[in-house]
């Protein structure tokens, strides 16, 4: 039970923050660049590291849920309007 409560808080945390960032871009540059790669590759990680806590025991939910967390800030970091915004902000 504790193991399935676990993956299931990795789940949910996955799917706000995929979520979250699927609105922040869309918010940041619109519908004409709506990065739809980084947010399948966001999905595709969420999707490994649900499976990876699920398989492993010893893993702890908030290992998982960081280790998200901040692969989704490195996917941001690459998308267009982001890189836009640094440009903007440096020149």
């Amino acid at each position: 039970m504790k193991k399935t409560l676990g993956s299931l808080m990795v789940a949910a945390a996955v799917v706000l923050m995929t979520a979250t960032f699927g609105f922040a871009e869309f918010a940041a540059g619109g519908a004409d660049e709506f990065p739809y790669f980084q947010l399948g590759g966001l999905i595709i990680g969420g999707l490994i590291i649900t499976s990876l806590k699920m398989k492993y025991e010893k893993m702890y939910a908030g290992e998982a849920v960081g280790a998200f967390a901040m692969y989704a800030i490195l996917i941001a970091l690459f998308t267009n309007p982001v890189i836009t915004l640094i440009k903007d902000m440096v020149g």
